[in-house]
């Protein structure tokens, strides 16, 4: 292949009596077979892909979201030093010479308004979209079925259910299509402690427990523990979540959120009698836990020595890091969210894809960045030193012995397998806050659960509405 050099020497020796047929990408929003008239790269189109030996070169711009460096960091309270994302941007230019990775790094806050102005304006070709369903129904994310299809790219890779989970619709689309590959693997599991069942005496819980299983045995472990004398609490959960986990004992009772996924086709059953019932339960699973909860207190001891709650309802994966730093591996044990009987699923589809700009002018590089990003050599480093914040999303995962090592990983790959996909659509808009403040005014005492959850639904329907 000429290098830029000798590509000017040739169109001067042959004074542009012939055209040079360039192998770069077309930039086409389907990503449609290259054209053989492309123009070589000039100082003007130097972030456009020119591929080498089938390889796509040039400038690639990813914006990823949360707690990243690109250099090394030392962790102030574990003293623990992590790699930065500058590995990844090494090992990517080294399987694809003649390329630049340039990171655009930000934190959580706004950043779905921050990441809506980066796509209309074109400020990266990657970009990491935890709220995918809003920018693919503007049409601002590119669809990836051709490219998966041009590759023949094995989509097995991937945990079941993890490609599902991020599937969306545009503008112009009949069905769900791929516009997302995950990076990012998340999700909640419920977590116990061990030695509380023992000082009650209550057996442990089920693998998959049921909502009246855990009322049951909460119930029988809040007041003063027969051995300590302190007192304990049967379970807590975090009042921010209170709707997601109404949401989760809904699923397990037989209900759903509602059916369709862009506005105009949406129809919420946030006052189904399955809801309110769900809304219900955990209003009684409030007589278990510490006085504070609706306000996040009461359960700063929960995954330490000086725990006195048996129960979290919804935990975070990180939680395993807590208990590795502390030598409490053996006291806590995870559980699988609350899941519908039939179907086998339940719980809230959670975590990060990567998808492509529509607006990238290196789409072809930026495909071969989501496949790397679905590598073992990705998602290692991502466990290694990301673990605080990521997943593994691929089966591969499964036999790493750093995986194998932690006995609470086959519970959180296996929560990751059975979450409801795809992503529960209404929370991208503002039915999500709506059934939100309802399910809290209930907690509160301020309204019954059918009252709230009729609330509910009359104010997410006419929002719905008001989006036609």
């Amino acid at each position: 292949m000429f290098n830029k050099l000798t590509l000017k020497l040739i169109g001067t020796l042959l004074a542009s009596t012939m055209i040079l047929s360039a192998c770069g990408t077309n930039g086409n929003s389907n990503g449609a077979a290259k054209s053989n008239n492309q123009p070589a790269p000039t100082e003007s189109t130097s972030n456009a892909a020119v591929e080498t030996n089938d390889k796509p070169t040039g400038k690639l711009k990813v914006q990823l979201v949360g707690d990243f460096s690109l250099e090394d960091k030392t962790d102030p309270v574990s003293g623990q030093t992590s790699k930065g994302v500058k590995v990844l941007k090494d090992e990517f230019e080294k399987q694809y010479p003649d390329t630049e990775v340039e990171f655009i790094l930000m934190g959580w806050d706004n950043y779905n308004e921050k990441t809506q102005t980066m796509l209309q304006s074109g400020a990266a070709d990657v970009y990491q979209v935890p709220g995918i369903t809003t920018f693919v129904e503007q049409g601002l994310l590119e669809p990836l079925q051709p490219y998966i299809d041009k590759d023949s790219f094995d989509l097995g890779i991937y945990l079941n259910g993890q490609v599902e989970g991020w599937k969306a619709m545009g503008p112009s689309d009949q069905d769900l299509q791929v516009y997302g590959l995950p990076f990012i693997g998340d999700s909640r599991v419920i977590v116990y402690d061990r030695q509380l069942f023992d000082d009650w005496g209550v057996e442990y819980l089920s693998e998959s427990p049921t909502i009246e299983e855990v009322l049951e045995k909460a119930s029988k472990m809040t007041g003063k523990n027969p051995k300590t004398g302190e007192q304990n609490y049967g379970l807590t959960f975090k009042g921010g979540d209170a709707a997601d986990t109404v949401m989760n004992i809904n699923e397990s009772l037989g209900g759903q959120w509602g059916t369709g996924f862009l506005w105009k086709d949406m129809k919420l059953e946030f006052d189904s009698e399955t809801m309110v019932q769900a809304t219900d339960m955990l209003k009684e699973a409030l007589k278990y836990a510490p006085e504070g909860t609706m306000a996040g207190q009461g359960a700063e001891n929960f995954l330490t020595e000086k725990n006195n709650i048996a129960i979290n309802l919804r935990q975070t994966p990180g939680f395993i890091n807590s208990l590795a730093n502390l030598g409490l591996e053996d006291r806590y044990q995870a559980a699988l969210l609350f899941k519908n009987q039939t179907t086998g699923m339940g719980g809230m589809f959670a975590g990060s894809p990567f998808s492509i700009g529509a607006s990238s002018s290196n789409k072809d590089l930026a495909w071969e960045w989501l496949k790397f990003s679905g590598s073992e050599f990705f998602q290692q480093y991502m466990w290694d030193e990301q673990r605080s914040q990521s997943m593994p999303v691929i089966k591969a995962a499964e036999n790493w012995s750093s995986v194998k090592e932690i006995g609470q990983m086959d519970i959180i790959l296996q929560s990751m397998s059975q979450l409801w996909t795809p992503r529960y659509p209404y929370r991208s808009g503002q039915p999500r806050y709506i059934l939100s403040e309802n399910v809290e005014r209930v907690m509160l005492g301020e309204l019954s659960a059918a009252e709230a959850m009729k609330k509910a639904q009359e104010e997410g329907t006419k929002w719905l509405a008001d989006q036609q």
